[in-house]
């Protein structure tokens, strides 16, 4: 089962268990709705806690119903249930608690936290905006203008803001979510902590100003994109409705609004293609590299260190007879000696081409850097991909040319108002002829790397909807 219930003394508890993250399958909403009733109907239980098993609470909404009809009970009636319990409801937070299930815990009557729980709204990032009751419970809490600035931007919220900000009751020192709860439950029924219904508090006051200073701040910065502006609609109507209902009708209008928008597809696309960019298809139970050495100098070798130890790896400045691995810096001679596979940085747009059976293509903004595997084996390349992704790189691996060499030139060769054609005609020529192992790939360096609008969800993803074989029969027929 998702979801249980079991009664620690007088004190219900109701524990998810959807690994990895707690996800808000259908599985998990339908047992937390049937937990709430045994829970309630529970005569000897006279507080009830929610919480999850593993190391996060409820990190959002199941990646793997993306795209498919809703089944209820929607999350919506899930919290609207939880809100109406008639027993105080504590939910016990640790690890995240993000999306749906930050809208969960608002839907709770106190909410406690472990030390380190980080909790956030971040569905802006995908184009959407909280759905379930986000914009309207939590501007109850913190007001307008925190709550503009914390779902328009969709940003982690560290426990000790998140308690500062009137978002959680408590910060616990115990060990477990469990050992929190049953200890927040009981200072609530021993009458030392206040419950409250979030639903039940006034709508904030009105702040025109700051939702001016918001949409300004939004016209400038970010005026193409949807979801910012309907979520400072949804907000306004937490403060211009008359009833907690009334807003959730109109939040969940707006956040229908988004789901139709083209962006939210083009952005739920990008959040796919950077969940495996770094796995080599056909490849399995392949390992890390233990014992790596960097050859030469480079400030990226620095991070590397710094990760180093937490990886379990070690690092060292020349090979020995233990190394497996060698990191090879621009314009430093290779050993054609090391007797192991050796990965050679390349900064792009220069012409320090080694040769070498792997490289490794770096950019100036290297929050993704492609390993191009140019004759070593599969294996090997996918055992260097894990080792750097365990040395906290971002990894996106290609194969015979470097993805991201080919889309620098294209815009090279370009104006500055070209540059989408640009990079969307280099990406059907990297995809025709093989580079990449995945379409997606392409999007999420062209987007993470080079700077193409994110909203659009990559230049391939683009020239593909562009040129659709649909566009194209209609094109024909009507000509």
């Amino acid at each position: 089962m998702s979801v249980h219930y079991q009664r620690h003394g007088n004190i219900g508890v109701i524990q998810i268990a959807n690994p990895p993250v707690n996800a808000l399958s259908h599985a998990v909403r339908s047992g937390l709705v049937s937990a709430l009733d045994e829970g309630i109907a529970d005569t000897d239980a006279n507080a009830l806690v929610v919480l999850a098993e593993g190391r996060t609470f409820i990190a959002g909404a199941d990646i793997r119903e993306f795209g498919k009809p809703p089944q209820a009970p929607l999350l919506p009636d899930v919290i609207t249930q939880l809100e109406a319990c008639p027993k105080p409801l504590i939910a016990a937070l640790h690890g995240t608690a993000l999306g749906g299930g930050l809208e969960v815990a608002l839907g709770c009557h106190y909410r406690v936290a472990l030390p380190g729980t980080r909790i956030g709204l971040p569905e802006v990032k995908l184009g959407l905006l909280p759905g379930a009751g986000g914009t309207q419970r939590l501007p109850r809490l913190v007001g307008v203008e925190r709550a503009l600035e914390m779902i328009t931007s969709g940003r982690f919220v560290e426990a000790e803001e998140a308690l500062d900000a009137g978002i959680i009751d408590a910060i616990s020192n115990t060990q477990t979510p469990l050992e929190a709860g049953l200890a927040a439950a009981k200072e609530i029924l021993a009458g030392n902590q206040t419950p409250r219904i979030t639903g039940k508090l006034p709508a904030p006051a009105a702040n025109p100003r700051a939702i001016a200073s918001m949409r300004e701040y939004l016209e400038q910065h970010s005026s193409e994109l949807f979801s910012p502006f309907r979520i400072i609609e949804a907000i306004e109507a937490c403060v211009t409705s008359d009833t907690l209902k009334e807003g959730l009708r109109r939040e969940r209008e707006l956040f229908l609004a988004c789901m139709d928008s083209p962006q939210r597809a083009g952005l739920i696309h990008l959040f796919f293609a950077a969940r495996s960019p770094h796995v080599v298809p056909g490849i399995e139970n392949a390992s890390a590299f233990n014992n790596v050495a960097l050859m030469g100098e480079h400030p990226l070798f620095e991070r590397l260190k710094k990760a180093a130890q937490r990886a379990g790896i070690t690092l060292t400045s020349e090979p020995s007879t233990a190394t497996e691995l060698c990191l090879l810096a621009p314009y430093t001679p290779a050993n054609v000696n090391v007797g192991c596979p050796v990965v050679a940085l390349k900064e792009v747009g220069t012409d320090n081409d080694s040769d070498t059976p792997l490289r490794l293509v770096i950019a100036a903004n290297d929050s993704l850097v492609e390993l191009t595997k140019l004759s070593a084996e599969p294996l090997t390349q996918q055992r260097a991909a894990l080792t750097l992704k365990a040395l906290r790189l971002n990894v996106v691996v290609s194969q015979q040319q470097s993805m991201l060499e080919i889309m620098h030139a294209a815009i090279g060769q370009t104006t500055s108002g070209e540059t989408r054609p640009a990079l969307e005609q280099a990406s059907a020529h990297i995809a025709q002829k093989g580079f990449c192992y995945r379409e997606s790939d392409i999007d999420l360096l062209a987007v993470e790397v080079l700077g193409y609008p994110r909203h659009l969800g990559g230049p391939h993803r683009q020239a593909t909807l562009t040129h659709s074989p649909l566009e194209t029969a209609t094109q024909e027929v009507s000509s």
